[in-house]
């Protein structure tokens, strides 16, 4: 695809969204129908473009700009979020709800302007508004500029990869309950590789994702976590895989027999078809819990990975052995530290040296006190999360818009840059009167083009879990990482400033730490946030605002005439 616009219309309908695209003067027209789905032997309405689960691939080149029309014609409010792209001075096409919008109302529709600039690779979007994102999401392939430079030889094609989970029940009913309750949410029933949870469920094997390759020919893979509250690990029997890039950025290549890939994180993994071709392969997606003592769901998804000229030989495919348990933290650390970027050739600016503003904030999960004294939390509490022991709360009125037009009473303070209370953050016992949070919508402000540097400190506070950040408008340098409680006299020398991998989503290791860098050159509001559902929903979450800089280019553009009304 070329740096031509493109025209995307999205259509909810009844519970679907449905995509119409206008490619220069060619109409391409997708049936807007309603989406009923069998899973595990469960028949279900849900949200989907085009009935389809996951929704449909949108292709680009490097560069690209394209529109996308919203019209909501659902019983419930829809934003939708391109994961992963910056949008440069654009954040009122960023989507996520309350934030930058707010939520486009059945019946109503919202013009997104999507602005590539940097991203090659795989990016994604997605639902950002309750736990939509659940069926309403699928992948960006985002394809270099012709004669550029990549880290890896020209694939032959391209599969898009989308891990998913999938509840028997309808997932808003799953979040209404957690909101009542004040416990933990039930976790899911299935996770699924292409909407489909494959071999190991009742009434699925029949409906088992299947792709086929050619012996001798290479693949790109584009993955997606698209799971709402678990990482996953995910492998290919017999076949290794090459990560060649993540969040749409390039790696320098990384050959591996498994992967761990976070709820919001993509990768770019390239396949060799090179295994003996009568033998079939799973594909296999399985949880990592960083937690011995929170709930998951310990499922298995499977997709067949077969080769072309042979049928189904009726035998069981081989199981991927490199596939780790779902509570091998060593695999996860060997995993991570394998990652690194191409240093010189990531960006022009590259990783910033110097820092203008140092941020520290601990992530934990919290308790509250439950007025009827009998939630469902620990002692009968109502959890919670937190940012420096602040647990957002998400305003009826966008941020963006309250900030841009000057409204008083939606902003209610300052992020602090740290924490209140320093204390041993990952020891075993802490004291009970550590677990309260306080509630409130604070904001950081930071000046155009400031070096910044941000430090997540996990906390042991109830559990403690890894914790996928993510942030919205930018991309960031992981310059260091680790277990225990961060020392800047002691960590920051051992950063890496010569190749740290560029992402927007990365897993602080569990009772650990991880240090970003970037330099605040996208003007806007932009949200971050655990993209773990149930803790972005308890609070884990603030707001960056960067101020604008002196000169036009360096300034937030105004609205489109077509935002949605509160």
């Amino acid at each position: 695809m070329g740096s031509g616009k493109l025209l995307f219309f999205f259509f909810i309908f009844h519970g679907i969204i449905s995509l119409t695209a206008l490619c220069a003067a060619t109409r391409y027209v997708f049936k807007i129908e309603e989406a009923n789905y069998t899973r595990l032997c469960v028949t279900k309405t849900i949200l989907t473009v085009n009935g389809q689960f996951p929704g449909p691939t949108i292709s680009a080149t490097r560069g690209d700009t394209i529109f996308v029309r919203v019209l909501n014609r659902a019983s419930q409010n829809i934003t939708v979020h391109w994961h992963g792209v910056t949008q440069q001075r654009n954040p009122w096409s960023d989507g996520p709800a309350y934030i930058t919008q707010c939520p486009i109302k059945p019946g109503g529709e919202f013009h997104y302007k999507i602005v590539f600039s940097h991203e090659q690779g795989t990016a994604w979007w997605h639902a950002h508004s309750d736990w939509a994102r659940a069926t309403v999401h699928g992948p960006i392939v985002i394809y270099p500029k012709p004669g550029s430079f990549v880290p890896f030889l020209e694939p032959d094609a391209h599969i898009p990869i989308v891990l998913g989970e999938w509840w028997k029940r309808d997932v808003n009913a799953v979040l209404q309950e957690m909101l009542r309750t004040g416990g933990a949410p039930n976790v899911s029933d299935a996770f699924t590789i292409n909407g489909q949870p494959g071999d190991f469920y009742p009434c699925s094997d029949k409906e088992t994702t299947t792709i086929t390759v050619e012996f001798g020919r290479r693949y790109l893979l584009h993955l997606v976590n698209a799971a709402l509250n678990e990482e996953l690990f995910f492998a290919i029997a017999r076949h290794r895989l090459l990560l060649v890039g993540a969040d749409g950025s390039y790696l320098k290549p990384y050959l591996t027999e498994y992967v761990m890939i976070s709820p919001g994180q993509t990768m770019d993994l390239i396949l060799e078809a090179n295994q003996c071709s009568s033998e079939e392969y799973y594909m296999a997606a399985r949880a990592f819990s960083s937690a011995a003592a929170v709930a998951y769901d310990n499922t298995t998804a499977t997709a067949v990975l077969k080769y072309s000229g042979e049928g189904r030989s009726g035998r069981r495919p081989v199981f991927p052995g490199a596939l780790p348990a779902s509570n091998d933290t060593v695999a996860v650390t060997r995993f991570t530290a394998g990652l690194r970027g191409l240093g010189i050739f990531d960006r022009p600016e590259g990783v910033p040296f110097t820092v203008d503003a140092h941020i520290l904030t601990t992530i934990s999960i919290n308790e509250l006190p439950c007025p009827e004294k009998n939630c469902e939390g620990p002692n009968g509490t109502r959890l919670a999360a937190s940012m420096n022991n602040i647990s957002f709360v998400t305003p009826q009125v966008d941020v963006l818009g309250a900030y841009y037009r000057n409204i008083n009473g939606v902003i209610r303070g300052k992020f602090p840059s740290k924490p209140p209370l320093f204390f041993n953050f990952t020891a075993d016992d802490l004291p009970p009167e550590l677990l309260p949070a306080k509630k409130g919508t604070k904001v950081k402000f930071i000046d155009y083009g400031a070096s910044v540097e941000l430090v997540f400190q996990g906390t042991s506070l109830v559990a403690g879990l890894n914790h996928p950040m993510h942030l919205h408008g930018y991309n960031f340098y992981v310059v260091g990482w680790g277990f225990g409680n961060y020392n800047r006299k002691k960590h920051t020398p051992l950063y890496n400033l010569v190749d740290p991998p560029l992402m927007n989503t990365f897993g602080v290791p569990r009772n650990g730490w991880a240090a970003i860098r970037f330099r605040a050159l996208n003007p806007g509001v932009w949200f971050m946030h655990c993209h773990l559902e149930r803790h972005m929903t308890w609070g884990m979450d603030t707001v960056f605002i960067v101020k604008d800089g002196k000169r036009p280019e360096e300034r937030m553009l105004p609205p489109p005439p077509d935002m949605p009304p509160c």
